[in-house]
């Protein structure tokens, strides 16, 4: 993973998903989730093992955020059903929370 997201994206992009304007639940106790997981899509050419994640603006050229993939269970800051993606393979973003720092 980069150092952060002014850094350069590091690696293979092997799964990508656009999120709706409405991407993430109200809060609630200092959290937001992404709204309706599982969230799917299907792994890119040439496929690979998912080490972390951006979000990005519209034009993926900005990056927001980024963080952690895990497979379920495993603590990430996003975890996914399975984190061996191949090209064509359904992926399925299990979980993912924002928290506030003062929450």
């Amino acid at each position: 993973m980069p150092a952060n997201c002014a850094a350069a994206a590091t690696g293979t992009k092997i799964w990508e998903h656009t999120l709706a304007s409405d991407w993430a639940s109200a809060a609630s106790s200092g959290t937001k989730n992404f709204s309706g997981t599982p969230i799917s899509d299907v792994g890119l050419s040439p496929g690979g093992t998912a080490g972390y994640f951006r979000l990005v603006d519209n034009a993926g050229t900005t990056c927001h955020m980024q963080g952690t993939c895990t497979a379920t269970g495993g603590g990430g800051d996003m975890t996914l059903d399975n984190t061996s993606i191949a090209t064509g393979q359904t992926v399925n973003v299990t979980s993912f929370a924002l928290t506030d720092g003062n929450a």
